[in-house]
């Protein structure tokens, strides 16, 4: 139990304790076992807290007045230039069964509703290595309500200031494999309790009585990257192929020198099809759809952002030939993480090999992306279109499709995903990411909802 610290506290009916936050879940049992205070306070090792004045007995009044088991709170953080900052977290929803949601570092756990949770969904297997807490917190959601104070109830030091483009690739790491499999156990545990696991039977992709101008169009939505959009558009167009395809841009009302480009780049070229829409009121999912739904879009719509290019020549007609072999709705290909001059950054190739035929469409529940480049089937991708914003499009999209179909895999880099400063992702303000990680929760919210349904 080195990984466990309990100390006295103020308060009669919490008992106070310092824990890893990837805790085994033998200890998880034993703490329950053997700490009988009403509730426990749960301080996660990693950084230093200050609590507040208060903030116990804060904690204690909300769970008695709301009955919540399981409670955590925003908190203000200090960073190595002693500059304090308000660090607001987001609210739990039924959709926040990632393992790394953030609960910031102190929780309030009703050890009452733990181990009643515990005696109706099964105890936590001893034999977990990392995820103790996170399979206690499944269960615990079920019938309980796991509740957010929007008060900054303590003060820590910075824990992770990497900026949020360094921290996007953590989840695949191939250091982390084992963690990974375990956590996906639990998920896939967890989804089968609430009904919306999914057996590995998939509908049959239906037959497309469209006519089509061309085999395979690539989609880039592009705003402002004059920069890199050009090299983008040349490695569609340098692709070899035995069928037609098209490179569709919709050039989302850019107002630097991008627009320009793409007009000698489609003056020179047939197949660079430029569309400015009418519209000003969309993300990067209203600009997809411009591209599907337009006649100029091919049998196969296959992803490309502005800033990144594909790896070599065979790439369209590697993902053509996956389609044609499977009779998949849509194939995920893999990716090299590069730095702006196409030099390798860790971690490198990202080919979420995680992804199984008999699991991936479960386990994608618990992590925010399933890889690039993206490419559907259009008679499918046309049914159901893509949310209007500019986060979280392509994951609410591949987590419909799996519902119902088989999704391809493509295990070889077909892609190289260019990290700069231009990126969106590359250093977003906590405000931003809060925003981004509600919309995704939200998203596997209604995922979780339909699967209930289906099933």
């Amino acid at each position: 139990m080195n990984t466990v610290f309990v100390t006295n506290s103020s308060h009669p009916r919490v008992q106070e304790i310092t824990i890893a936050a990837n805790l085994p879940g033998e200890a998880i049992n034993d703490l329950l076992a053997d700490i009988q205070s009403d509730y426990l306070l749960l301080t996660l090792a990693g950084s230093a807290i200050m609590l507040g004045a208060r903030t116990v007995e804060r904690f204690v009044q909300l769970a008695d007045d709301t009955g919540a088991a399981w409670l955590y709170s925003d908190f203000r953080e200090v960073n190595d230039k002693g500059e304090t900052t308000d660090h607001p977290l987001i609210d739990y929803q039924l959709g926040s069964i990632r393992d790394n949601f953030d609960f910031g570092s102190v929780i309030l756990l009703s050890r009452s509703a733990a181990l009643a949770a515990l005696v109706k969904h099964g105890q936590i297997p001893n034999e977990l290595q990392w995820g103790g807490l996170y399979d206690l917190r499944l269960k615990l959601s079920i019938e309980n309500e796991i509740l957010r104070v929007p008060e900054p109830l303590y003060t820590r030091s910075v824990l992770d200031a990497r900026a949020s483009g360094e921290k996007i690739f953590d989840y695949v790491d191939p250091r982390n494999r084992a963690y990974q499999i375990e956590m996906e156990q639990i998920a896939t545990e967890h989804l089968k309790r609430t009904g919306a696991f999914l057996e590995p039977n998939f509908a049959s992709v239906p037959e497309s009585h469209e006519s089509f101008p061309v085999k395979a169009s690539v989609i880039i939505p592009v705003r402002n990257r004059e920069k890199t959009v050009a090299d983008a558009v040349r490695s569609v167009l340098s692709q070899k192929t035995d069928f037609d395809f098209n490179v569709i841009v919709v050039d989302n009302h850019s107002t630097d020198g991008t627009t320009t480009m793409l007009k000698e780049l489609s003056a020179n070229d047939a197949r660079v099809i430029h569309l400015i829409p009418e519209r000003t009121d969309y993300g990067i999912g209203g600009c997809w759809n411009e591209g599907v739904y337009s006649s100029y879009c091919g049998r196969y719509a296959i992803q490309l952002d502005s800033d990144d290019i594909y790896t070599d020549d065979q790439t369209l007609a590697k993902i053509v030939a996956e389609f044609e072999r499977g009779h998949y709705a849509m194939i995920i290909g893999s990716y090299t993480t590069v730095d702006f001059d196409l030099n390798e950054l860790p971690p490198g190739l990202i080919d979420h090999k995680e992804w199984t035929r008999d699991n991936g469409r479960n386990n994608a529940l618990r992590i925010n992306g399933l890889g690039a480049p993206r490419a559907f089937d259009v008679a499918v991708l046309r049914g159901i279109g893509l949310p209007n914003v500019s986060y979280g499009e392509d994951y609410a999209l591949a987590l419909r499709i799996s519902r119902d179909y088989e999704i391809g895999r493509i295990y070889e880099s077909v892609y190289f995903a260019r990290r700069w400063s231009g990126n969106s992702d590359s250093a977003l303000p906590l405000p931003t990411m809060n925003r981004y990680d509600t919309y995704k929760d939200r998203i596997r919210t209604w995922e979780i909802q339909a699967r209930q349904r289906k099933n």
